[in-house]
């Protein structure tokens, strides 16, 4: 069995009971409708053709009967159109969670390669066509096949000539279904990556809206919107005409099936090798014969839309993270906080230039060392190496001795803290943000961790203080704001080896010395590494490590490498002139 084909099935599973409760109703459904049109049939043919003192009784009585199966049709529908809906969204959630969990897996190489638009319409509009089919495909199949299958077996009993000619309109059909069937899966599948372009625009154009709006260009953003809007506008209409095609197509068909009836039959009972109660039956099962054939061109729409969004579900699904844990990795405790970095190379993919090339350094247990260098020298690089955000290409990288590779990778992160140059505030209040860093922290250790940062005074004056809701990406707030709010995180979270990447960079001269205070404080028995391209902010810092093409230069102290007279003093004596 197909490996896709057992990954679908396997949705089922929870929901066993339920599907099967569903698949029984279905049934039922089904047989109720073939069972009224001989009802009709008997009344029509056992009782009006010769009617006997007890007519009128016997049409009451299968009254009665057909009451009590619509009812139970109705029952049976009733649940499969309300809880079968619900297995489906159930099924869907399932879906959705599994794909977000699969996403806070796979690494930041991931997300270098996909945008985010694209990744949003897999987790909303591909998963929504799965919820359709997971319901629909089964029991609309079951409905129509019995239907089908129980119309025919019918109706050869009651005229085979009639029932033959009627067949004979089914392989013609088959074919014409196949073959703009499709063309909508083709057309179909465009739609779904015009769709998830569409998506790509507007989070590109939101997520830069002030930029947008500061150079005048909402002009050249809706031009830009408006050309993929017609891109997917075209697909659709691609789509469209094949399924009109489709649909039309069978319904013509079905009306010439009912003509040839009405022809063939009405000569049959010309002939006298019919009579016009077998007449009826046919036209009853007709209408009985058009609902299987309706099913089956929806459920060839459903299947195309839900096939092609599992497809590009499974597409991400089947991506294995490029950095996971060994199979004998191992819990990090007590740990201290040396790092030493061993002939470390990196480059981003097989076919790129490294961006980091024959690292060697060791970082006693704390020490706050600072990584400086002209831009496009790898320090951040570097960096993103020892939580694994990256995988060295070459080389070793150690946490008090231990490789990192062969460390479990939520230990290994637990460990250490980043402040990142690019500041991510999430949608919530100012204590939301901040308790990130330790999710059952008490409002106490919140306010310490704040003043460690010197965010604690501007957040006193915000409105409702801590409470304070920060906006999206925490648009509410200043640079400065956001950035000390970030630190602050990091102070909760109290790990063994911090690592700066340009921490202090959006703060004014007041805030930057109040968070070095702190910073050097901090560094008591942790290890701190920071990045920095203001050299004003590493001047006590216990060792500067300059980094260039070619990996490390030089090392030492401020008043050490000034006195060197190298690539560092070039550097600081640059950024005095400026």
């Amino acid at each position: 069995m197909n490996a896709r084909f057992k990954k679908f099935l396997s949705y089922y599973k929870p929901y066993l009971g339920l599907f099967l409760v569903d698949i029984t109703c279905a049934v039922i459904v089904s047989v109720v409708s073939l069972i009224l049109p001989l009802c009709a049939r008997y009344i029509t043919q056992n009782v009006l053709q010769e009617p006997t003192p007890d007519a009128l009784s016997q049409i009451y009585a299968m009254g009665a009967v057909m009451l009590i199966l619509v009812v139970i049709q109705t029952a049976c529908n009733t649940f499969v159109d309300y809880q079968g809906h619900m297995m489906g969204t159930l099924m869907e959630r399932d879906m959705r969670n599994e794909l977000f969990e699969h996403y806070l897996k796979l690494s930041f190489s991931f997300y270098d390669e996909h945008k985010t638009g694209q990744l949003m319409s897999r987790i909303t509009n591909d998963t929504f066509a799965l919820s359709e089919l997971f319901h629909h495909g089964p029991e609309e199949s079951i409905i129509a096949v019995l239907k089908f299958v129980g119309a025919f077996v019918i109706l050869l009993h009651v005229n085979v000539s009639l029932t033959l000619i009627i067949f004979l309109f089914m392989p013609i059909m088959a074919v014409y279904a196949l073959y703009f069937n499709r063309r909508m899966n083709a057309a179909l599948q465009r739609s779904k990556e015009r769709i998830a372009d569409i998506n790509v625009q507007v989070e590109d154009t939101l997520s830069g809206i002030r930029v947008v709006k500061s150079f005048t260009n909402d002009e050249i953003e809706t031009r830009k919107f408006a050309y993929e809007n017609n891109r997917f506008v075209e697909s659709r209409r691609d789509g469209y005409r094949s399924e009109a095609y489709f649909h039309e197509g069978l319904t013509t068909f079905i009306q010439l099936m009912t003509i040839a009836i009405i022809i063939l039959g009405g000569a049959a009972i010309v002939n006298h090798s019919l009579d016009l109660a077998d007449l009826l039956t046919y036209l009853l099962f007709i209408a009985i014969l058009v609902d299987p054939i309706q099913k089956f061109a929806n459920l060839a729409r459903l299947y195309q839309e839900g096939i092609t969004g599992f497809n590009r579900f499974m597409e991400i699904m089947e991506i294995e993270p490029d950095i996971q844990d060994s199979a004998d990795a191992v819990e990090l405790t007590h740990v201290q906080g040396n790092v030493e970095f061993r002939d470390v190379s990196f480059k981003y993919r097989e076919d790129h230039n490294y961006v980091v090339k024959n690292i060697s350094l060791d970082i006693p247990v704390g020490e706050y060392v600072a990584l400086v260098g002209s831009s496009g020298v790898g320090k951040t690089t570097l960096c993103s190496l020892v939580p694994r955000f990256y995988e060295a290409s070459e080389g070793e990288i150690l946490l008090d001795g231990q490789n990192i590779r062969d460390v479990c990778l939520r230990s290994l992160r637990r460990n250490i803290g980043v402040v990142q140059q690019d500041v991510y505030l999430f949608a919530g209040t100012v204590a939301d943000n901040i308790r990130y860093g330790k999710l059952d922290a008490t409002d106490d250790e919140i306010i310490e961790a704040a003043k460690k940062a010197n965010a604690h005074d501007f957040i006193t004056e915000l409105p409702e203080g801590y409470a304070t809701d920060i906006g999206q990406r925490g648009v509410k707030l200043s640079g400065g704001q956001k950035q000390r709010l970030s630190i602050a995180r990091v102070f909760l979270k109290n790990p063994p080896v911090i690592i700066f990447d340009e921490a202090t960079s959006a703060l004014d001269n007041e805030s930057e010395k109040a968070v070095q205070d702190s910073l050097e404080r901090l560094t008591d028995n942790r290890t701190m590494l920071v990045i920095a391209h203001r050299l004003s902010t590493v001047r006590n810092a216990q060792r500067i490590v300059v980094l260039t093409d070619n990996g490390v230069d030089e090392q030492g102290t401020h008043e050490e490498l000034i006195a060197l007279g190298g690539t560092y003093a070039n550097l600081y004596n640059m950024q005095l002139k400026m």
